[in-house]
């Protein structure tokens, strides 16, 4: 660290001694200050650093190294504590206004979230958009039904023109409506079918706009202050479902992923590929990156999950994990697979053990591709008690999930406490969906295991699931965090820094132990000064782009916190004259 302070505030001359060049940028009056009032409160003296060096023109460099070094953790110490003071000083703003919803969503939309590691990008886009895209491709939509279909449209098919919706406020408000969650108790049906149900009823007007629909995301995630977004996508799925029909299936899998390697896999590979260059240049140009224009979107780092649809036949299902392993060797942009599709659906039951076993043995084969699956996305009596009993305990011992989605139903499998220290000593993360556990599953409040996956141990996140459907974003989820689960503002940041320790993107991580949040020894000293990290830091930061994800937000954090909060619920409570 002395090294890293002071190497561009003296140099050593031919004769051994240093001549100053410029003021050490540690020796600013800001941090001068600090350091003045730390030691002055301990009733020690500030020592004069020029004095120091002055004293001989003959001090060598080991000497200046070590005075350096002994001031060092001073500098260190009193930063820190302005640091505690501020995020104290927080927690009591935020516990004041723990009961006042407005208030508490002006705090939470401010504050840094990290990553959104369980997103469905289709389900991310709001139905609006759709309407839009619909409109301009000529899409049709049934009035009645509201399900939308390629063109021609016409009377004798049950449709008209998508962009009719356009001056038809009734047609559009009942299209928004059929599309999301917004009034589903008036649809007739559960939360759960017709949350489903809308992905089957818009799904045209996502063909072709897969550009669109990251940028939509992309924007939306930086205005909620993410920095970092893993996003479900199924790339070309007509091309790896033909594929998986023309190999046919047998039960040996190295035989069946043999054959899908001999008979095209490259092929949608490289279809697959060029089908996210393709969209990354339309979100690149609809957010005017590059630009003095650029939406704050273009800062947002992307990466994607392959999904299967685990409701397919085996051998379709198959194929798709073969496409999502190869792809994230392959790319770089892919970091894992993840399995989707409601759980209690018929083949996904029948078919949960088969697909535990594909996945268990393509880990053998791709052994450093991450693995994240839904599982425990079930409430009571939605299958029979058999099938609650398992799923998250089978998606971690045999498909080797690092990551689970949901796990709402952990309490109702075998031996849940035993589950639950499994989980905390295999630092496998929960991906906690609140507002999509609340509408689909009805589970909210002290009926959602969140506090039990925090009691044991076990790191959990907020994520948004389907924002778009949900009507909702990643503040609400932390607007339900703290109403409806009643966590700490120490709690949601926590929350926030689990998120990007346990995302799938490359490089070694900020923390050599995550789960106090020590940083490792390249930057030990440079947390507290995230603006000025020293050269061995940078050095660090640049080639782990983990470690500089979770910087950001720690600089973003400190930001944050460095303000003071408003006094409003001081004026709010007052009387209205």
């Amino acid at each position: 660290m002395a090294l890293g302070l002071w190497s561009n505030g003296a140099s050593a001359t031919s004769s051994g001694a240093f001549s100053w060049r410029r003021r050490p940028r540690t020796a600013s009056p800001e941090l001068m200050s600090g350091r003045e009032t730390d030691r002055r409160e301990a009733g020690g003296k500030v020592p004069n650093m020029k004095k120091l060096i002055s004293r001989s023109h003959t001090t060598n460099v080991r000497s200046f190294v070590l005075v350096a070094a002994l001031l060092a953790p001073t500098v260190c110490r009193a930063a820190n504590t302005a640091n505690a003071s501020n995020e104290a000083r927080i927690e009591r703003y935020f516990r004041s206004i723990g009961k006042d919803p407005t208030l508490l969503l002006a705090f939470l939309r401010a504050m840094p979230k990290g990553g959104d590691l369980h997103n469905h990008l289709l389900g991310a886009v709001y139905a609006e958009s759709f309407i839009q895209w619909a409109s301009e491709n000529g899409t049709c939509v049934d009035p009645k039904t509201f399900y939308l279909s390629a063109p021609p449209c016409g009377s004798d098919k049950g449709t008209v023109p998508a962009s009719n919706a356009l001056t038809d406020r009734f047609l559009y408000r009942d299209m928004v409506d059929a599309f999301s969650m917004r009034k589903w108790q008036l649809s007739g049906k559960s939360g759960h079918d017709h949350f489903f149900d809308t992905f089957d009823k818009f799904i045209v007007a996502s063909y072709g706009n897969t550009g669109k629909m990251l940028a939509e995301t992309a924007a939306r995630a930086a205005s909620q202050h993410e920095i970092y977004q893993e996003l479900m996508h199924a790339a070309t799925f007509p091309e790896v479902t033909a594929l998986a029909n023309r190999a046919g299936w047998e039960d040996d899998f190295a035989h069946q992923r043999d054959k899908l390697l001999a008979t095209g896999m490259a092929h949608v590979v490289a279809a697959a590929r060029q089908e996210m260059d393709d969209a990354e240049t339309v979100r690149h140009s609809s957010l005017r990156c590059a630009t003095m224009q650029a939406d704050p979107g273009c800062e947002i780092t992307q990466r994607y999950l392959y999904m299967v649809l685990r409701g397919m036949p085996k051998e379709i299902v198959f194929a798709q994990m073969v496409l999502g392993f190869e792809l994230a060797t392959a790319d770089v942009r892919f970091v894992g697979v993840n399995l989707v599709q409601p759980e209690e659906w018929y083949v996904p039951r029948r078919d949960f053990g088969l697909h535990m076993r594909m996945l268990n043995y393509l880990h053998g084969v791709y052994p450093k591709v991450h693995i994240a699956l839904h599982a425990g996305e079930l409430a009571q009596g939605m299958v029979t008690p058999e099938e609650l009993s398992s799923h998250v305990r089978a998606s971690v011992q045999t498909g080797h999930a690092e990551r689970i989605g949901h796990g709402v139903s952990v309490m109702y499998e075998d031996q849940p406490r035993e589950l639950l220290g499994e989980l905390a000593r295999r630092d496998v993360m929960i991906e906690i969906c609140l507002t999509s556990n609340a509408s689909i599953l009805d589970v909210e409040g002290h009926r959602h295991p969140l506090r039990e996956y925090i009691r044991a141990g076990v790191p959990v996140a907020l994520a948004t699931d389907d924002e778009g459907v949900s009507r909702s974003d990643m503040t609400q989820e932390f607007l339900r965090g703290a109403l409806d689960q009643e966590l700490s503002y120490a709690q949601l940041k926590k929350m926030a820094r689990t998120s990007l320790e346990h995302a799938f993107i490359s490089g070694a991580s900020l923390w050599s132990d995550a789960r106090n949040f020590t940083p490792v020894k390249e930057c030990m000293a440079d947390l507290s000064r995230p603006r000025m990290p020293s050269q061995r830091c940078q050095a660090f930061l640049r080639t782990n782009e983990k470690a500089s994800l979770e910087w950001t937000l720690e600089s973003q954090l400190l930001t944050f916190e460095s303000k003071p909060p408003p006094a409003a619920e001081a004026s709010r409570h007052a009387p209205v004259p």
